[in-house]
């Protein structure tokens, strides 16, 4: 067996990585493509560490909510869709840190995506719980539904189980195209016996 011939400035740079993940609670880190398939193991991976660490059931079921509504609405309209295989691509993190749970993905979006997107995000940010309860309800009513293919749910979804504002920033990669990161918050704190 050959070993392996690592730089030192690589062997660094691992290590630096590492050291900011577990400074920051990460848990699972991945990027490329999404699937149904890869959404079922991160939720099953996540599920498992939960339980192991005895995390009560309220706060397990809102972390699962919002992981699988995060991966579905990055696999359903990321930008960077591979046309064979309709699989986005993107990154997905999860971690605990002081009691939050947090969940970031980033997917690639288009220029002319953007806009709505961000509307659709504030709108949800400005929202009362109340409002959220009735917007949630309107939507499923009315059923309106975006070219995508989604009805904006996933979004005031989230906002409903988190009861927390949705963090997000647009990065640009290049003339047409944005990098968006959200990151979800669940206080474990907030949901305890519920």
């Amino acid at each position: 067996m050959e070993q392996m011939n690592l730089t030192f400035n690589f062997v660094k740079s691992i290590t630096s990585i590492y050291d900011e993940m577990l400074s920051n609670g990460f848990s699972l880190v991945y990027f490329g493509e999404f699937s149904h398939e890869i959404t079922k193991m991160f939720t099953s991976m996540a599920e498992s560490d939960m339980e192991k660490n005895s995390e009560e059931r309220s706060v397990q079921r809102r972390v699962y909510h919002v992981m699988v509504e995060t991966l579905q609405n990055m696999n359903k309209h990321s930008d960077d869709l591979k046309d064979e295989a309709s699989v986005g691509g993107g990154m997905f993190i999860i971690g605990k840190k002081n009691d939050v749970y947090y969940v970031i993905t980033s997917n690639k979006v288009k220029r002319e995506h953007k806009e709505n997107l961000e509307m659709a995000l504030n709108t949800v940010n400005n929202a009362t719980l109340e409002e959220l309860k009735d917007m949630y309800k309107k939507q499923i009513k009315e059923g309106r539904i975006s070219e995508k293919g989604g009805a904006g749910l996933g979004l005031i979804d989230i906002a409903r189980k988190t009861e927390e504002p949705l963090e997000y920033q647009f990065l640009q990669l290049d003339q047409d195209s944005f990098f968006f990161i959200l990151k979800v918050e669940i206080n474990a704190k907030k949901f305890l016996k519920q």
